[in-house]
This record gives structure tokens, C-alpha cells and sequence, in this order.
């Protein structure tokens, strides 16, 4: 559906993903979340290759920066580095409070680096910010149609290749 809102989550805990959902369950307009368990998934889905062929282009993507089974460094380095991809803000959510993992994050191109709070209420509300904030406030390029192949364009040290 054109101008829907579509959040992709890429997250590996169960108990996060049911957390996020719970966090945008009063947003309005409404918000079509999907949930990649892993990187590979996520590629897949932004490609819409398989069973994702049918998938929708997402307004916002939240990616945990410490996925066990990816490496999410690597995901966001992909998906920042196709052109077509490059505008979506990606906010990187992690319990890490590591230095290195902030700079890593913003040298990647992430849009924003957010702290999982501990708590609940400091939980949904930091993910119900960020989504107004990116989803409401924001203003972005307009998505453009899916192309299966774009020219790949390299980032390095913070410029094009």
C-alpha cells in the first residue's frame, strides 16, 4: 500500500521483538511491522528475494548491534552502502554502552545509536520516540520503485568511492 508506514525489526531476541510490538501498538497512523531474526533475513528482505518478494520498502529500520548470528556492522555497511537503500534511517538499538560500538555505528552511517533501557517504560518510550521522530518529524526522500540491481557505490572513510 503506498505511504504505509513500515517499520523493519532486526532482532534476534523474542522478548525485544514483543517489546516493539507492544511499543507501537497505539501509534497512529498505524505501523506495519516485519521482524528479521537474523542479517541474512534482513538482506533478504530488503532485496525481496524468496518469500520476501512481495516485501514492502520500510519507512524505518531498528537493527540490534549485537546479533549473534551476524554481524551487524556488516548489515549496516550493506545496506548503507546501495543507493537505494541509503536514505531509510536505520536507528542501531543495543545494550552495549561501548565507545567504540557508537563510533563503529555512526562511521557505518546509522542514523542514530540507542541504548535498550532496562527498564520497561524507558523501553517503549525511547523506541516510541525514535519511531515519531523518524516516522512523523523527519522529513525524508520519497521511496523510490524496488530495482532488484542498483550500481553498488563503496564507501570509504566517510566518502564515495
Amino acid at each position: 500500500m503506498p505511504g504505509q508506514r513500515v517499520v523493519l525489526i532486526i532482532e534476534d531476541n523474542p522478548a525485544d521483538v514483543r517489546l516493539m510490538h507492544e511499543a507501537f501498538r497505539d501509534v497512529h497512523p498505524p505501523v506495519a511491522i516485519h521482524v528479521a531474526a537474523d542479517g541474512d533475513e534482513a538482506l533478504q528482505f530488503m532485496r525481496r528475494e524468496g518469500r520476501y518478494s512481495d516485501a514492502p520498502r520500510p519507512s524505518l529500520i531498528f537493527l540490534d548491534f549485537n546479533l549473534p548470528k551476524s554481524n551487524s556492522r556488516e548489515i549496516l555497511r550493506k545496506l548503507k552502502e546501495n543507493a537505494e537503500f541509503r536514505p531509510i534511517p536505520i536507528a542501531v538499538l543495543t545494550t552495549s554502552e561501548s565507545e567504540r560500538d557508537v563510533r563503529d555505528a555512526y562511521a557505518l552511517f546509522a542514523n542514530c545509536y540507542l541504548r535498550k533501557p532496562v527498564d520497561l517504560d524507558s523501553f517503549l518510550g525511547t523506541i516510541q520516540a525514535a519511531a515519531h521522530f523518524w516516522l512523523d518529524i523527519a522529513y525524508l526522500p520519497p521511496g523510490e520503485p524496488h530495482q532488484s540491481e542498483l550500481p553498488r557505490v563503496g564507501l570509504n572513510n566517510g566518502g564515495l568511492l
